[in-house]
């Protein structure tokens, strides 16, 4: 597994745990941090950068982010979705419409992967086609 899926990962339980029961970024990331082995990986230091990178990107961003959300997931209410998969499509969202230097695919199929593994059978479809119509769109903010 390459190292920014590893800090995808711990960036989706970092905006999972502050989503779900509104704890702040420093105990959720100390939490993430904690429980996660990376001391297996030389790069440890990339991977919680980048995981860092994409929390701090995502919460300062996050009404227009839920914007497109609301946009482009049809007849879903933020409130109605799960909690997962909104947190993987505003990770996948800030990195499509924010960060240039990744491919909008990557980030699409990074977000697919994570729903596959983290959220219900059906949810990677759900979260595929939400990220393929904004992208479709180009959508930017």
């Amino acid at each position: 597994m390459g190292s920014r899926r590893i800090a995808r990962e711990m960036a989706l339980k970092i905006l999972f745990q502050v989503d779900l029961v509104h704890c702040n970024i420093d105990e959720a990331s100390s939490y993430a941090i904690q429980i996660e082995d990376l001391s297996q990986y030389n790069n440890s230091d990339d991977i919680i950068s980048f995981c860092f990178e994409l929390v701090k990107g995502v919460l300062p961003n996050l009404t227009e982010i839920d914007a497109l959300i609301k946009k482009h997931a049809n007849n879903w209410s933020l409130e109605r979705m799960a909690n997962i998969d909104r947190n993987i499509l505003r990770i996948a969202i800030y990195e499509i419409v924010f960060v240039s230097n990744i491919p909008k695919s990557v980030s699409i199929n990074e977000a697919v992967e994570l729903a596959k593994k983290y959220s219900t059978e059906n949810s990677f479809g759900f979260v595929n086609g939400v990220l393929g119509q904004i992208e479709k769109k180009n959508e930017i903010i």
